[in-house]
Formats: C-alpha cells, structure tokens, sequence
C-alpha cells in the first residue's frame, strides 16, 4: 500500500477516524508534514483545526540524525542511550534542545499568529502526523498536551514502524494507524509523493480549514 500524496493519507486516515465516533473532536496537526493530512481529517470530521509545534533535536554535526524532541509548552524527550553512546553529556543535550526550542516558538508564533491554545478539557484531540518512524516528535508533543488535561488523547497517523506504535502506547489513549507495514524503513517509502512542505503551504491548509473561533 502507498499513498498518492499527504492528501490521500488523510482521506484514508479521515475514513478510520470517523468511524472511531470521537467526541467533539479537535485537530491538532504537527507542522509541517502533519498539516496535509490533518486538513483532510478536520474535513471529514467536520472538527476545527490547529497546529501544535514540535521538533526533533539532531545530533551535533548530523542534525538529521535525532537523538530527541521538544515541543510546545516545554516537552521534551531524549533517547539517553544515544546521547551517551555518542559522548553527549545531559548539558549538551540542554544546548542542543535549547536551539531547537527557539525554532518552536518561531514556527508557533508563525502558524498561529500569537494565538493560545484552547482549552482541552472539552475535546479529544487529534494528533496527526504524515507517519512514525521513530515517532520521537509526536511522543513529545503527546506528553506535552498531556500536562494541558486533553479529554481524551489520541495519536493519528497514515503509516507507521510497529515497534513504534506499542512504544508510544502510553503517551496516547489511543494510537490509530492505517498501515503498519513489516518493512518501515523511513515514512517517504510509502507516498508516491513526498515533497518538503513549506510555510506558504502549511498557510494555505489552515486558512483552507475551520479554525477555532474561541480561546481561552
């Protein structure tokens, strides 16, 4: 199974969401990847639609290769076993994830326009991203809404490393995956496109989308 595009993953996506029956949902889409398939699932859902911002922390010299996450309100998470195979002391991880946290509150501050969260007593909230590969993004930004009280929280993507699913399985209430292929190997393997999403573009999603209309 491949996906023609992030569009198509959140139409499949949308499908097994609606059929979950979630109550008052409200869809937080992790930029940039994320924001093409959770349009589609706000859609179908009828649901409003936002972003919650979270971003891997690379490895010094090797950026590409994450060692752990941070996201909005403080959230982090780090792969200690990692970082100290590679000689990283706890306070190189600080300086490592600091910069990333600058690069959070820059894309927050972009995408939202200075906009607070709502409250999320009242919602199961939606998290989508385009899939999981080692799903350290989404883990953060899952125990960071946790601090926040969602009503229920729910992790939601089109593909996924099953390993990764069953880790994660205690962040979220619940992890909903359309496909869970034997052999992963990265995300990208499973769309026929899998271009860069830009700024511009992550705009035009939200603004293409319900918005929330009230926040406290």
């Amino acid at each position: 199974m491949r996906f023609r595009d992030r569009r198509d993953a959140g139409q499949h996506l949308a499908a097994r969401l609606a059929a979950a029956n979630l109550p008052n949902p409200l869809v937080l889409a992790l930029p940039r990847g994320g924001v093409p398939v959770a349009a589609e699932v706000a859609r179908v859902l009828g649901a409003p639609l936002e972003v919650f911002v979270s971003r891997k922390v690379g490895a010094p010299h090797h950026p590409e290769f994450g060692i752990g996450a941070v996201a909005e309100g403080g959230g982090r998470v780090a792969d200690w076993a990692i970082v100290h195979r590679l000689g990283l002391t706890e306070a190189d991880f600080d300086a490592l994830a600091h910069q990333e946290e600058l690069e959070v509150q820059r894309r927050a501050a972009r995408y939202r326009a200075g906009r607070a969260l709502p409250d999320l007593h009242a919602h199961a909230v939606v998290v989508v991203d385009d899939g999981l590969a080692t799903g350290v993004t989404a883990e953060a930004a899952l125990r960071a809404l946790r601090r926040l009280g969602p009503g229920q929280l729910v992790l939601a993507v089109p593909v996924c490393a099953t390993a990764t699913v069953e880790r994660l399985a205690d962040a979220a209430d619940e992890v909903i995956c359309v496909f869970r292929p034997d052999a992963f190997h990265a995300v990208g393997r499973w769309y026929e496109v899998f271009d860069q999403i830009t700024d511009e573009e992550v705009d035009q999603c939200l603004a293409g989308s319900e918005r929330l209309i009230e926040y406290r």
